[in-house]
């Protein structure tokens, strides 16, 4: 049963799925009043708990305080509501990299009771059309440095109007900034509830169409309140750095919500690559650490130079499963613990983590506090210990796709299905063995081969294409198309360098095949279905 409501623009809980096709949730232990703004939480009340003059944001070579971001987030609200005409419910796409301004117009626009999409600057304006469409979105805010592809959606959206841009740096000297400069630093939020729908984390899925997960004002905290609180024991004390995007939901939590929810503090790092964030560590004595396992095991080859890690207390990795010498290899060198884990779009951030008492190399670790998994078979019966199986998942967060039917593809008999294939040992720990669907997980980014064989097709040069996932040491996986050329083309290397970067100018450039094989077809079954699992099969012989 949905508690009280304070959005008047009810487009969000309209396009709920109907609650027989929701997973089981369980609250116990995640009390939280019936009206509840997320924003105000996260800012506001920690000045009011007396950690105004605490540093919350580092990042474009300051720092600001709590109550520096509170009266900040507030002149942006009223911003939003008295002159762009924000209402609660309304869906407010947030375009921007890394940095306290993207994190600000976040705190802003939910104060202001608007549904946030966050999103990164990587998106074209056909993937960002796709998103606008999907939720029906009116207002853009978005860094001026990438408006390009934002203002040339908006050309052709029968939905998005305004594309307002904010400052990035900090000369805060964008329209949205100087528009707020006068506005007052007290701001009345509005009155959401507990389950007004305040985030649509998007993810592509398989075939490259965005699903929206609806993640209510209640969902943010209780994931600070479980994972955040149980497994890494956030204190405010500490200084998180890392490198996910914080239009994804991992990054979010991990560089936003965790830090506020207890008064630490977050480092925002635009270009997160492994020297950044070794640097950003020595310089500020970041204490956690979230990113995926590539890039620790290039942070590890760059202390082989000298570099000091020493102010870390716990390294987090996700977006992939964390390989055994990379586990071994950390905990020898820094003497720190790094604690897998895994989570979902769908689920908000991780629910089955590695402890500071209970880590082992090659294992995802045991359920967080409130969450239950098994593995199941295709009836969603329960499978004996070691058997290889279906991950399911049910917890206080899950799937609630925004108007999708594949909600009931991802849960079933009350479990989040995760699309991941795990097994469980003797003693309880969850094993990742492999995905079940066709994601590429590249470097801790989910990367739809469909998507990749559009963009690919739309080249004048290529006939056919297939995309799958290749093993890589470095990345875990990457991404491989295997092209049929049209007659009379060469598929050699100048090819290979024209089709990815056609690519890297279609879709975001992170997707792009780093491997370009040319064939002279396809295997096909008799009905002309493509068989991509041959093409998995010849590069493991």
């Amino acid at each position: 049963m949905l508690g009280p409501t304070g959005h008047t623009d009810t487009f969000s809980r309209d396009n709920l799925p109907p609650e027989d096709a929701w997973p089981g949730f369980q609250l116990d232990g995640f009390d939280y009043p019936d009206y509840l703004n997320v924003g105000v939480e996260l800012t506001d009340r920690l000045v009011e708990q007396g950690f105004g003059d605490r540093t919350a944001l580092i990042g474009n070579g300051r720092r600001r305080t709590y109550k520096e971001l509170s009266d900040w987030t507030n002149r942006l609200a009223h911003a939003l509501v008295e002159d762009y005409g924000v209402k609660p419910g309304n869906r407010v796409l947030i375009r921007g990299p890394n940095n306290p301004a993207m994190v600000a117009c976040w705190l802003a626009a939910t104060k202001a009771g608007a549904v946030v999409v966050n999103t990164m600057p990587m998106l074209r304006a056909g993937e960002i059309a796709k998103i606008v469409d999907k939720a029906e979105i009116t207002l853009a805010l978005c860094d001026t440095r990438s408006k390009d592809e934002l203002v040339a959606c908006a050309k052709d959206s029968k939905f998005l109007k305004q594309v307002i841009g904010f400052d990035g740096t900090a000369n805060h000297d964008a329209e949205l900034d100087r528009v707020a400069l006068d506005k007052s630093v007290i701001f009345e939020a509005v009155k959401t509830g507990r389950d007004d729908v305040a985030l649509l984390g998007f993810t592509s899925g398989t075939t490259g169409v965005p699903k929206a997960t609806m993640h209510f004002h209640r969902d943010l905290l209780i994931v600070a309140d479980g994972y955040a609180k149980e497994v890494l024991q956030v204190t405010p004390d500490d200084v998180f750095v890392g490198s996910p995007p914080l239009a994804f939901t991992f990054g979010l939590g991990g560089l936003a919500i965790f830090p506020l929810r207890f008064g630490a503090a977050a480092t925002l790092l635009e270009s997160a690559t492994p020297p950044n964030m070794i640097e950003i560590i020595e310089t500020y004595k970041a204490t956690v650490s979230f990113t995926a396992p590539t890039a620790y095991r290039a942070m590890l080859a760059a202390m082989e130079e000298g570099a000091d890690l020493s102010s870390l207390r716990v390294a987090v990795s996700a977006g992939e499963t964390l390989p055994a010498p990379v586990f071994e290899a950390w905990t020898q060198k820094t003497g720190k613990p790094i604690l897998d884990g895994i989570g979902a779009t769908e689920m908000l951030h991780i629910f089955i983590s590695n402890r500071f008492d209970d880590m082992q190399p090659a294992t995802t670790g045991r359920p967080v506090t409130g969450y239950e998994a098994r593995i199941v078979d295709a009836d969603m019966n329960e499978v004996p210990r070691g058997t290889v199986g279906k991950l399911a998942v049910r917890g206080p967060t899950g799937c609630r796709y925004l108007a999708d039917e594949r909600q009931r593809d991802y849960v079933r008999d009350g479990w989040n299905l995760t699309g991941d294939a795990f097994y469980q040992d003797e003693e309880g720990r969850f094993h990742f063995a492999a995905r079940t669907d066709d994601i590429i997980v590249s470097a801790g980014y989910n990367i739809a081969g469909p998507e990749v064989e559009a963009a690919l097709l739309a080249h004048a040069d290529v006939a056919e294409c297939a995309v799958i996932g290749a093993p890589d040491e470095a990345r875990g996986q990457i991404v491989q198309a295997h092209v049929v050329l049209v007659e009379g083309c060469v598929g050699d290397e100048a090819m290979t360098k024209r089709l990815q970067d056609h690519v890297k100018a279609t879709i975001a450039p992170y997707k792009y095949p780093r491997s370009v094989v040319f064939i002279q077809a396809l295997p096909k079954t008799q009905t002309g279905k493509i068989q991509r699992f041959r093409l998995r099969q010849d590069i493991q012989k």
